[in-house]
């Protein structure tokens, strides 16, 4: 019965249609196992009847493949399917590559035990098992990667009971938690859309599925800001259920239910993604926006038409550079202020962290600017648009501080040194200004002579480095009040540059 021609054609209808559905809505490889080779075979051919595309008759080829062991005396319709085990090892190693674009393999027993691929995410079973063997098989589907939170296995022979009798005998300390069932994801997932949903009230984003490819990008840009506007812990709680509507969805993307929703499913995430790529709030590696991203199911946005982004956006000047002023002027005529703020933020944020790597007391102060402007506004002390002309403020000094080195006719690793010097105390600056870039192309030179690569960690040669620092200052008049914390903050600037000097 179970290998019955019009069964298995259901079969292959049924893996075929929903595979394809949950492939768009979570990356992945899925595994079917069937109950003998000859239906191996059998629903192979079924499955790429339906997606000749899927078949490939090389190794290194093709969306689907079987994969068993036999022999010559096998039936010749079987032959192709049948693989020494290098040939094996190599489909092995294509299901276990993300990128690869096999996606699909039918085993008997082959892989069920002690195979290891992280980005499956789908089995499906239409053999019976039980057991050990049977919690051996669906752990092959159950291990978290990337955006899979864990392992969906389809059910054809009603294995329900075994898998419960398996959670008993082998999961004593975790028991019940390993399955599902989908109904009870269902409600997570109502659950978590319900909150997000009510995070946007007051908010139409319906043209973010009906207009323009430009009239869909301003609906995001709208909907980060309104997002933004909501109190610190409500951004946060919005990342939070988009991420877990997320999980969710990714497990039951082909329930009814989850189907009704996926469009705003894949708004939600987009502006999630947004949030994440264009300003400091819920940070995420490239893949995972790349991932998040890709989850859009709808395909909301995509479109032949050559968009405009930036005049989408609302921002005319292509050069996004924070120096720019076209670009500040820009964010300042942004209806959005929330989005403004935050994408000021970060741009701000970025240049801090480039420059600590080369200027300690440059980025140390505008570190304290920047955090105590975005201290105030949270504080609601001030509004964003006084916020927003403070950052825009920040931005042209930043400016000016790259450019205080090519007027001072000093380098940038002797501008880090000058202004190590404390250069804004008045004692200090009664020197002048010739005296401090004497001293700090003396400190140039004098460093660089005497660091080696592991000097850091050698006690001996920074108290060597400090003595000789300090003749130094002495040597060229430096306050002696002031020559202790100068000399720290130098010894502090110069580990920054060390690396470069002593390679």
């Amino acid at each position: 019965m179970v290998g019955s021609d019009k069964r298995i054609a259901q079969v292959a209808q049924d893996i075929v249609t929903h595979f394809e559905t949950r492939l768009g809505t979570i990356e992945g490889k899925g595994l079917i196992v069937s109950m003998s080779r000859r239906i191996c075979v059998a629903l192979y051919q079924a499955i790429t009847q339906l997606r000749p595309d899927w078949h490939h008759a090389e190794d290194n080829q093709g969306a689907i493949k079987v994969v068993m062991t036999g022999s010559a005396a096998d039936a010749p319709d079987w032959q192709p399917h049948i693989r020494n085990k290098a040939r094996r090892d190599a489909l092995a190693k294509r299901l276990k590559d993300p990128a690869d674009p096999l996606k699909l393999v039918i085993v008997r027993d082959m892989w069920l035990t002690g195979f290891d691929a992280p980005c499956l995410h789908t089995m499906y079973i239409d053999k019976p098992m039980q057991g050990h063997g049977l919690m051996q098989a669906i752990a092959r589907v159950n291990r978290v990667f990337r955006d899979k939170p864990g392992g969906l296995v389809v059910d054809y022979l009603g294995i329900a009971e075994s898998l419960k009798q398996a959670l008993i005998d082998y999961t004593e300390g975790d028991r019940g938690k390993t399955g599902v069932p989908t109904a009870d994801i269902v409600a997570v997932m109502q659950e978590k859309y319900e909150i997000v949903c009510h995070q946007f009230h007051g908010f139409d984003y319906g043209r973010f599925y009906t207009g323009t490819p430009a009239e869909r990008l301003t609906v995001l840009r709208g909907a980060m800001d309104f997002i933004l506007g909501q109190a610190e812990e409500g951004i946060q709680r919005f990342i939070q259920a988009v991420t877990e509507l997320s999980q969710a969805f990714a497990l039951c993307s082909t329930e009814d239910d989850a189907i009704a929703i996926r469009e705003d499913v894949g708004f939600f995430q987009a502006v999630k993604a947004s949030l994440a790529k264009s300003t400091m709030v819920g940070g995420k590696s490239p893949v995972e926006l790349d991932t998040a991203v890709r989850q859009i199911v709808s395909q909301a946005i995509a479109s032949d038409q050559v968009i405009d982004i930036f005049a989408a956006a609302g921002l005319n000047n292509p050069d996004i550079s924070i120096l720019s002023d076209e670009f500040l002027a820009d964010m300042r005529g942004l209806p959005q202020k929330n989005l403004a703020l935050e994408v000021l933020r970060k741009l701000l944020n970025d240049e801090i962290k480039a420059r600590s790597r080369t200027n300690l007391v440059q980025s140390r102060a505008f570190s304290e600017m920047l955090e105590n402007s975005i201290r105030r506004y949270q504080n609601r002390a001030i509004e964003s648009a006084q916020v927003i002309e403070e950052l825009i403020e920040m931005a042209k000094e930043f400016r000016e501080a790259s450019q205080r080195g090519e007027n001072l006719g000093l380098t940038d690793d002797e501008l880090a040194f000058y202004d190590a010097l404390e250069v804004n105390d008045s004692a200090v600056q009664a020197l002048g200004d010739e005296k401090l870039r004497a001293i700090a192309r003396d400190l140039v030179n004098t460093i660089r002579h005497n660091v080696t690569i592991d000097w850091t960690v050698k006690e001996t040669v920074r108290a060597k480095i400090r003595v000789t620092v300090k003749r130094l200052l002495k040597k060229h008049g430096y306050p002696p009040d002031k020559q202790e914390q100068a000399t720290q903050t130098v010894l502090q600037q110069a580990e920054l540059l060390c690396k470069d000097w002593a390679a």
